[in-house]
């Protein structure tokens, strides 16, 4: 065991790398939590509301314990090369520290004249556009070339698919010549958000880091004689003015950063982009393409300088996702291939869930998370995109697609085709036209009646009463991956489904066949005739053209879900009901996770359904209060009208009148109290239309539309995307205006997410009522079903477990965890809403949330920490509501 497996690196007291003078107190209690967390290899999740610094923070821990660790792994070098005290060991150590500075001097040197290439080609504003060939992009292709690749010569020109592919392609690329220095991978952080837009806010903040600069290895003792890192050591001896000073004239670490993305967003070839529906798709072709058709954004191989240089480009600046695609024009090298060149090397890199999360991604990438550091950023999304990623949707006309498809390329190769392609073939067609007829029986006993009771045809019979009590069918129903197999039938049940996976990936037969539909539909559309003879085939086979997506490819991800399972239009859908295996090998490899969010209260939710498989000593968490002043948020819980009515507003009152009065009253008292805008999130777009009606009548609604106008502009959340930012930018001007302005949203839509509604745009967030889901929902209902059945498996553990003697909590006995479930999905999407308001430490704002339900500990113990307990205040009366928020804005000046 080397010297720096054993040093334990020491939390630090304060972190000199943060961007501001003095940073608050909690932001330090936060840096060291995630400092210790890296350190100990622990899973934590994080809650620092929106103010806090939450991207600083978790930049500055991670990369200055990334500084460190690289002093601790220098000083293990040196230690294990010479183990003596001896002028042989001394010698040895000295001569390795010489190599090593020499190293990294060359690399650094490398990246500045990268810097240099890219500062001499922005300054010339030139691009330069590569010469379009004359050549037709799609040759005729001879029927051979349909054929499935041989086992033996799998040339993976895609190289986008697996793990090895990546690896081959990258070395085809770039093949190791002996002037060329090796790679040099290192420890990362993994930094993961939802959306590309959410990403580009961390590289401003990292450039706002002062790490400190490299210095001459043989200048300085990188692990002190107590064993201390030189970073941590100078922090002992140094106080908060003396770093601040001798700071000014240092030279600052610029990390390595890489943003990664999709072909979508990096792709620069635009005529490719223009005549592709599927870039990736459309990609894979130009790869597998000889090389005259090839793309020309990327090199030859043999002639990857170009390539290597960009790739330099990327590392010596931080990019975001839109100047790494601006960049690879100027450069006129592929973005995305070059992008992926540069993750061994890279330090910190950006990506979306999508990248980080699908195991297919991460080693289509050459992602390997080993020991690293993973941060999963706006951590509230993280269980709902787990859930989406392995959803599958199958529509009956995609499925008949695909098997005309098949059947047809089969007939035509039969004699051509190896036993090995043949016999897999012939189980993939058992297996989709089992799935076939499966659903149009389906369809026909469920779907069809309930479009002839909704047409139904004249009689001049009338119908007997048997016939008027027959009921159809529900138009849902639930299976397991077992019964629906078992369905299928005798086939499909001895079927091995990973197996025909495996052949459909090796083979990219899945391109091959839907590559000769194309072919006989351009015949088809040439000759004014289809080879294939029913008009039914001529239909399907002209679905797919050019460039999309493969309909074989998402009955492989349909076939690939039912065999890893463990748990008017007919369509199939495969809903994974527990989110935590496809986290389990990301948590498995990494050092340490860190999920981390403005607003992931209750946390708890995300420990059951995530973290069930790790030993408690492994799991951390921690949640900040907000740095603003007590004084500056008033939140109140309402559970009584002006009427002296109780608040309910579940969805069987949403719409009585009386209900509708008492809200509508209680939002026209507000607005008289609130200065500025105030936003008013309804529990569903059901309840603010029914509002909505009610309020514009005069005379059975009390005309409180008109009322709510008179005081403030009122606005409405749009159903339209495109209509957003229109109504923002309205709103923005009305609300800081003298009257200020009334918005009308919606719980988990458009507005309650990602927007920054600070100071005069939000001086009150007002909740009507909870947002439960809806539980006529199959995949609600399956999902609770499931949670509760691995309740009871759990409680069965701990009660054999404690019966030998062993000690171990697993669950939280007296909590049922469907109603749990239920509960912590409602609380998630309320406490989103409250954060959009209280932006930074100088805003303040009132929070009231309208409902009797509210004053249920069970429900107040999932707000923030910062808002719940001592900070929530239950009015008896509606009186005393107004007299608080009165009180309130009153002590603002308002």
């Amino acid at each position: 065991m080397s010297s720096s497996d054993t040093l334990i690196l020491p939390t630090p007291e304060f972190f000199p790398a943060f961007p501001y003078p003095q940073p608050y107190t909690i932001q330090v209690e936060l840096m060291r939590h995630l400092y210790e967390a890296i350190e100990r290899k622990k899973v934590t999740v994080v809650e620092s509301p929106t103010g806090t610094g939450k991207t600083s923070s978790l930049l500055c821990a991670s990369l200055t314990w990334l500084h460190d660790e690289k002093h601790r792994a220098r000083k293990g070098k040196l230690d294990n090369a010479a183990t003596g005290d001896d002028w042989v060991s001394t010698q040895t150590r000295d001569r390795l520290r010489r190599e090593l500075e020499v190293e990294e001097l060359e690399y650094e040197r490398k990246l500045a004249d990268a810097r240099r290439r890219e500062a001499q080609l922005s300054k010339a504003r030139v691009r330069k556009k590569p010469k379009l060939d004359d050549k037709p992009c799609q040759p005729i292709q001879e029927d051979s070339s349909f054929l499935p690749e041989n086992n033996d010569d799998l040339r993976e020109e895609d190289g986008m698919n697996l793990s090895p592919a990546v690896r081959a392609l990258m070395a085809r690329m770039n093949p190791q010549t002996p002037d060329e220095e090796p790679q040099r991978p290192c420890t990362k952080i993994y930094y993961a958000s939802r959306t590309h837009s959410q990403l580009t806010q961390v590289l401003p903040e990292l450039g706002k880091l002062k790490i400190p600069g490299s210095t001459s290895i043989s200048s300085l003792n990188p692990i002190s004689e107590q064993g201390v890192p030189y970073s941590l050591g100078k922090r002992k001896v140094q106080d908060n003015h003396s770093l601040s000073t001798s700071s000014v004239d240092q030279k600052y670490y610029q990390s390595r950063a890489l943003s990664l993305g999709s072909r979508k967003h990096l792709c620069i070839n635009d005529e490719l982009r223009a005549r592709a529906r599927d870039i990736d798709e459309g990609c894979r072709e130009l790869l597998a393409g000889k090389k005259e058709n090839r793309c020309l954004h990327l090199p030859p191989v043999g002639e990857e300088m170009s390539m290597n240089e960009f790739r330099d480009q990327i590392l010596a600046t931080p990019k975001d996702i839109e100047d790494l695609a601006l960049a690879g024009r100027a450069s006129g090298v592929c973005p995305y291939f070059a992008s992926r060149k540069a993750v061994p090397q890279a330090e910190l890199i950006t990506l979306p869930y999508n990248l980080l999360l699908q195991k297919s991604a991460r080693e289509a990438l050459g992602i390997d998370l080993k020991d690293q550091i993973v941060i999963v950023d706006e951590g509230h999304n993280l269980i709902p995109t787990l859930l989406s990623l392995s959803t599958v949707h199958i529509s009956l006309p995609l499925l008949q697609t695909a098997l005309c498809q098949v059947t047809t390329y089969v007939i035509k190769f039969r004699n051509r085709l190896n036993p090995a392609n043949l016999v897999q073939l012939k189980r993939l067609l058992a297996f989709l036209d089992a799935l076939a007829k499966f659903l149009e029986e389906w369809r026909d006993k469920r779907v069809l009646p309930l479009i002839d009771a909704s047409h139904p045809a004249p009689s001049k019979f009338p119908s007997t009463k048997n016939e008027q009590k027959v009921k159809p069918l529900e138009v849902q129903e639930v299976l397991t991956p077992a019964e629906l197999a078992e369905r299928m039938g005798r086939k499909v049940v001895g079927l091995n489904m990973l197996e025909i996976v495996k052949y459909l990936k090796k083979s990219k037969i899945a391109r091959k066949i839907s590559g000769y539909a194309d072919k006989l539909t351009e015949d088809a559309e040439k000759e004014k005739e289809l080879e294939v003879t029913s008009a039914d085939s001529k239909k399907k086979m002209s679905i797919i053209r050019k460039g999309v997506v493969p309909p074989l490819h998402a009955i492989e991800d349909l076939m690939i879900a039912l065999a890893g399972a463990t748990d008017g239009i007919v369509e199939i859908k495969y809903h994974l009901l527990n989110p935590a295996p496809h986290f389990r090998d990301v948590m498995d490899d990494a050092r340490t996770v860190i999920i981390a969010g403005g607003t992931m209260s209750p946390i708890s939710d995300v420990h059951n359904q995530l973290f069930s498989h790790l030993p408690p000593e492994r799991i951390t968490s921690f949640s900040c209060g907000h740095i603003i002043p007590s004084e500056n948020v008033l939140t109140v819980a309402v559970s009584q009208g002006p009427s002296g009515r109780q608040l309910d507003f579940k969805a069987g009152k949403q719409g009585d009148p009386a209900v509708l009065a008492d809200l509508g009253q209680i939002i026209l008292n507000f607005t008289r109290i609130v200065p500025g805008g105030m936003i008013v999130f309804f529990p569903s777009y059901k309840f603010l239309e029914t509002a909505k009606s009610a309020w514009a009548s005069a005379t059975e609604g009390g005309g409180y539309l008109e009322k709510f106008g008179v005081k403030k502009k009122v606005f409405f959340e749009p159903e339209d995307q495109a209509e957003v930012e229109s109504v923002l930018q309205q709103y923005a001007t009305a609300a800081s205006s003298q009257t200020g302005a009334l918005l009308l949203a919606v719980i988990g839509a458009k507005l309650s997410e990602g927007l920054n509604f600070a100071d005069d745009l939000a001086r009150a967030v007002v909740v009507v009522g909870l947002p439960f889901a809806n539980l006529a929902s199959a995949e609600l209902r399956e999902r609770m079903r499931y949670v509760k059945r691995e309740q009871e498996k759990r409680l069965k553990e701990v009660s054999k477990e404690n019966n030998d003697g062993v000690q171990r909590q697993i669950v939280q006995k007296g909590k049922d965890a469907a109603a749990e479930l239920y509960e912590n999905l409602c609380m998630n999407a309320v406490n989103q809403s409250i954060g959009r308001a209280i932006r930074h430490r100088n805003d303040w704002a009132a929070l009231l949330l309208l409902d009797q339900r509210y004053s249920n500990p069970s429900i107040q113990e999932k707000l923030p920490r910062w808002l719940g307990g001592d900070n929530l205040f239950i009015a008896a009366h509606f009186g005393g509501v107004v007299k608080e928020m009165g009180a309130f804005f009153r002590g603002k000046g308002r």
